[in-house]
């Protein structure tokens, strides 16, 4: 499944991947939340952070952050459990 775009229709994704250019763990990341995204069938988003100067001040050193329902679940490394963990929870629910 390949990330959408925040003009997409429908309802907003889930995950959001923040990334950068060149950034090879950013590319294992995308590996990791495309394959479980899929799997689960949720929809998710990847952002670059170098394009946000607020996305920078906060994520820079961090890169790639994973964020479910807009919590931060991982960075550096994504872990495929805790992902999926943290998607089996409905949207909005209690964290």
């Amino acid at each position: 499944m390949e990330p959408v775009t925040t003009s997409s229709a429908g309802a907003a994704p889930r995950v959001e991947l923040l990334v950068r250019a060149s950034c090879h763990l950013c590319e294992d990341a995308r590996e990791v939340v495309a394959a479980v995204c899929a799997e689960l069938g949720e929809r998710w988003v990847e952002q670059d952070v170098d394009a946000d100067p607020a996305l920078v001040a906060t994520y820079s050193d961090y890169v790639p952050v994973v964020l479910v329902d807009g919590v931060q679940q991982a960075f550096w490394r994504v872990d495929e459990r805790r992902l999926r963990r943290a998607l089996g929870r409905p949207s909005g629910a209690a964290r």
